[in-house]
């Protein structure tokens, strides 16, 4: 699999310069999929800008997401008719957006798809994000047939997290593109 189908799926307000995001596009050469409004998402055009990229690639993606980048994962997967074009997803810290404080400020992203993604697929939570539950977390990955992966006490596995080049995660990734 080449590095530029990896495609980095930040969430909302995109991933700074230290996030462990940007660090694996600059060190292993992996794709960010840009939106056009990282500040005020729509889940929509987020889905439309996922399918694009995914079309215009030569080969199946491995999806790397962060926080929203984890639902737009999951709407994704829900809506489209090419789930073909995706061969994993390291989904990693995502939020609870039917969560009050959270639905109010991305209403658009409620309700979250729970169901079986057609591909293979690893969540990795912490146990005390400020965005999610460890318990909601898990019944995520259990509802899209996800592995789960316990980060311990990391925060919002963010670049506030100090998780540097993260190359325990990284290897999750490395074994869904062997898959």
């Amino acid at each position: 699999m080449k590095p530029g189908n990896v495609l980095i799926l930040p969430g909302w307000q995109g991933s700074g310069p230290e996030h462990w995001q940007s660090r694996w596009e600059r060190a292993h050469g992996y794709q960010r999929v840009a939106q056009h409004d990282w500040m005020r998402p729509l889940r929509g055009d987020w889905i439309a800008r996922l399918e694009d990229v995914l079309l215009s690639a030569d080969e199946p993606a491995v999806l790397v997401a962060h926080s929203l980048g984890c639902v737009l994962a999951a709407a994704w997967a829900a809506h489209s008719r090419n789930p073909d074009r995706v061969k994993g997803a390291l989904l990693v810290a995502p939020p609870d957006v039917e969560r009050d404080d959270l639905r109010q400020m991305l209403h658009s992203w409620a309700p979250i798809p729970v169901q079986p993604m057609p591909f293979k697929t690893v969540v990795v939570a912490s146990s005390n994000d400020s965005f999610c539950t460890l318990e909601r977390a898990r019944r995520f990955a259990a509802g899209w047939g996800a592995g789960f992966v316990n980060a311990g006490p990391r925060g919002h596995l963010n670049a506030e997290s100090g998780l540097g080049d993260w190359p325990l995660v990284h290897n999750h990734l490395l074994q869904l593109m062997r898959a």
